[in-house]
């Protein structure tokens, strides 16, 4: 089994077992960017647990998740095993109230 596999299995557990869960570079209490920051701060406002990986302590999943999200940059936000975006894309979705709604249904789901 090469660690290419074990990281890519890391990513597929990670987004498994966790119903919500951002990629981002540092901590929800201390983003290490601006871009991070942004996508914490509308998440935190839907007002639901979500959990998070910071790529910084995660070099192999920051290497390897692009590749297997097909999307660049980060942070990534999956919800259910869907990738759902970056931070624009969050923005856009909190101000159209759609972030609220999938965050708040997702959480109620997994609740139960």
């Amino acid at each position: 089994m090469t660690t290419e596999m074990t990281t890519l299995d890391k990513i597929k557990q990670q987004i498994a077992e966790n119903p919500i869960i951002l990629y981002m570079k540092g901590s929800p209490k201390l983003p290490s960017c601006g871009f991070s920051a942004q996508a914490v701060q509308v998440l935190s406002q839907c007002g639901e647990p979500f959990a998070y990986v910071d790529i910084l302590q995660n070099p192999d999943i920051r290497a390897e998740l692009p590749k297997f999200a097909n999307w660049p940059t980060f942070p990534q936000l999956w919800v259910e095993g869907e990738l759902i975006g970056g931070c624009d894309i969050m923005l856009e979705m909190f101000q159209a109230g759609e972030l609220q709604t999938l965050i708040k249904q997702t959480a109620a789901k997994h609740k139960a």
